[in-house]
């Protein structure tokens, strides 16, 4: 694995996070995440899962100075940043600092359960990169994880059943598996002992 386990999703700052929580959740299907307000920031944020495995961040300005201000001045919203996640930020930060590309905002949280870093715009082709280090299935909704503290869930349906797997990005990919599949993969599974 190299030093970027993948995009852990994209961010888009907002004026009305209702609006913005409403049109992902209502219309598109989202299943609401970890969220929380950031008083020294000036702003708040909520993770919304697409699909399997797909996530993107709502961040709103909130009280009178927010980073997100100057981002915000002109437009009703837009694509902020994107975030990366790291098995280890400690060699990130040392891979940028031998390859003299600046970062900035190096940051842990208390417990360690979040570690970030950032890369300008004018560093990463026009995008602000956020790099973090973190346990993805933590910004999860419930809905989006495996409940069973296994790596997968199997759940009867009409057709036969779903199988949900753990992924190791975070949250779940699910299959509908029919009789014939079912039979097939517990062939293949006995063919494996």
């Amino acid at each position: 694995m190299g030093n970027i386990s993948r995009i852990d999703h994209i961010s888009i700052a907002v004026q009305d996070p209702e609006k913005a929580k409403d049109f992902f959740i209502r219309i598109l299907g989202a299943i609401p995440g970890a969220g929380a307000d950031d008083a020294t920031l000036g702003f708040n944020w909520r993770i919304l899962s697409l699909g399997d495995l797909t996530r993107v961040e709502i961040i709103s300005p909130k009280g009178e100075k927010s980073f997100l201000d100057g981002f915000l001045k002109d437009r009703q919203g837009g694509v902020h940043h994107i975030t990366l996640e790291t098995p280890d930020i400690t060699k990130v930060k040392t891979l940028l600092e031998k390859e003299n590309i600046p970062y900035f905002g190096y940051f842990e949280y208390p417990g360690g359960a979040w570690k970030e870093l950032y890369i300008h715009p004018k560093n990463a082709f026009g995008v602000l990169i956020q790099i973090a280090q973190f346990d993805p299935d933590t910004m999860l909704g419930s809905d989006a994880r495996i409940k069973t503290g296994k790596k997968w869930e199997i759940k009867k349906n009409d057709s036969g059943v779903r199988l949900s797997m753990k992924h190791p990005g975070g949250g779940k990919t699910e299959y509908n598996l029919t009789d014939d599949e079912i039979n097939m993969l517990i062939e293949d599974l006995e063919n494996i002992k």
